[in-house]
């Protein structure tokens, strides 16, 4: 007779149902994986350089701008979007780390923000460390020497196309598709029959494309800097006989306006160190100023083709029912308005910037809102739409979400937005004077602060409840003394708290 021992068969069936209770698990936890990784939502960031609201302005259909303007219809379009700093190393460093010029200290463009905020986490760093592959392509921080490794901790992989100086991406027959390091400045304006390709703003569109291809299977975080519309005002001919330079958009101020203080003004200091433009203390010639403010026009419609080839990519991947999609330039620009072309200043036109926010699953679609926002308020509104953990208090954001403005156009989340610019031009060590500029609703004040005893030197208050581009300076008048003591006092409160925190 033949004993069975109940212990010799119980142990190896309970190992067999271990076995497969694991490989269940397994499997439904890799499923639950793959469920999860699909529900996340992707960000696409798109970032123009140099960009002024021109684009969304009253002249808005006399732009070629066809991606853009489709792009408006799928979002929603913030008509009263400001940078905090209306030049590229500040502003960006701004958006992508969330926090004002003030906070950070850096008023200038030749200082990198990890010297002076090392352990600072990023925005595309951020959404890296909750499980997202994080890819930069093109300007996404300042492109200065400082710069040449980009920002490590942002990306899950090497940043492309991220440095050169401007003057440098040039077209030199015989040497096309690069960079030319060897190139010293010349002239701000090219305009000859070469394939995209040939600037570098055609080569970043096309690495994003690729990349995108290879993106389909991960939760992403795209930053795509395209390097227009800033000067050199080279796109290939095409873009340019889009426009008659007869019949161009007109400027509302074609010089420096009475009453507004001198300090205000750039007086086109950029645009004077390319070689065919005249440099003196006067304006830039007239002719001069047409040809400029053509190619800033085709610069615009350049890169608007540029953009477009990226979204095609995306919608042929089918990429774009789970994507968010920001659109935005780092500062504003004159282009010839006020006589100047050029950037720095604390102008309407120098703060406002374009900005649209398409969201797959937004029924606001093609709806614009006059609501206040900040590029700051870019870090919190993503983290919240892709439902990611809220930044700890430790992170310092400046901004909020504008999520209920998605929701609700007509929605508010802040009252008033600031901005920053230095004095002299791009100072950091030798800083003289802050402009800080406050916008509300109906008025922009701007005052210049200077440093060294937080002496108020000079002051300006705008109206533009009716005129957005109005630029008679109100600040000396009695009139409107208790809205500019208002607004003086929400500026130096919003200043003194920032250096506070």
């Amino acid at each position: 007779m033949i004993t069975i021992n109940a212990k010799l068969i119980a142990r190896p069936l309970f190992r067999c149902f271990m076995l497969i209770g694991l490989l269940l698990y397994n499997n439904n936890a890799s499923a639950q994986a793959q469920k999860e990784t699909a529900a996340k939502k992707n960000v696409l960031f798109i970032i123009a350089d140099d960009l002024s609201n021109l684009l969304f302005s009253k002249d808005f259909d006399a732009i070629s701008a066809p991606n853009l303007k489709r792009l408006a219809n799928e979002g929603v379009v913030f008509q009263r979007a400001y940078c905090q700093a209306p030049l590229c190393n500040p502003s960006r460093a701004s958006i992508m780390t969330g926090r004002k010029p003030q906070e950070l200290k850096i008023w200038a463009n030749d200082v990198h923000f990890r010297g002076v905020n090392p352990r600072v986490v990023t925005l595309p760093q951020y959404f890296k460390k909750n499980g997202y592959y994080s890819v930069g392509i093109g300007k996404i921080y300042h492109n200065g020497e400082q710069s040449i490794q980009g920002d490590p901790e942002s990306w899950s992989e090497p940043q492309q196309f991220h440095w050169a100086n401007h003057f440098t991406d040039w077209y030199i027959p015989g040497r096309p598709f690069e960079v030319h390091e060897d190139l010293k400045k010349g002239a701000s304006v090219q305009a000859v029959d070469v394939p995209d390709e040939a600037y570098l703003d055609g080569r970043v569109a096309n690495a994003a494309v690729n990349k995108l291809r290879l993106l389909q299977e991960v939760p992403f975080f795209m930053a795509v800097g395209f390097w227009k519309p800033h000067l050199p005002f080279n796109a290939p001919k095409k873009y340019w006989d889009l426009y008659d330079r007869n019949k161009l958009p007109s400027v509302k101020y074609s010089s420096p306006v009475m009453g507004v203080p001198d300090i205000a003004y750039v007086n086109s200091n950029e645009a004077k160190t390319y070689k065919d433009i005249k440099n003196g203390d006067g304006l830039i010639p007239e002719a001069k100023q047409k040809e400029l403010r053509h190619g800033y026009l085709a610069a615009i419609s350049y890169l608007d083709a540029q953009v477009g080839k990226v979204l095609e990519e995306l919608k042929r991947l089918k990429l774009d029912k789970n994507t968010i999609i920001v659109f935005t330039s780092d500062n504003g620009y004159h282009a010839g308005e006020h006589g100047q072309f050029g950037k720095w200043t604390n102008f309407e036109l120098g703060a406002r910037v374009p900005l649209i926010i398409a969201a797959p699953d937004n029924n606001q679609k093609g709806k614009s809102t006059f609501s206040i926002a900040e590029l700051v308020d870019l870090y919190p509104t993503l983290i919240e739409y892709c439902r990611l953990p809220p930044a700890p208090a430790s992170s310092k954001l400046a901004g909020v979400s504008l999520m209920p403005i998605l929701q609700d156009p007509v929605a508010k989340v802040k009252l008033t937005a600031t901005t920053q610019v230095a004095r002299p031009l791009g100072a950091q060590d030798n800083l003289e004077i802050v402009g800080s500029s406050i916008r509300d609703e109906n008025f922009r004040y701007n005052a210049w602060i200077r440093v060294v005893d937080q002496v108020i030197v000079a002051e300006e208050l705008y109206d533009l409840s009716v005129d957005i581009d109005n630029a008679t300076n109100l600040a000396s008048g009695k009139r409107y003394l208790k809205k500019k003591t208002e607004m003086r006092d929400a500026l130096l409160k919003s200043i003194l708290y920032a250096n506070n925190k």
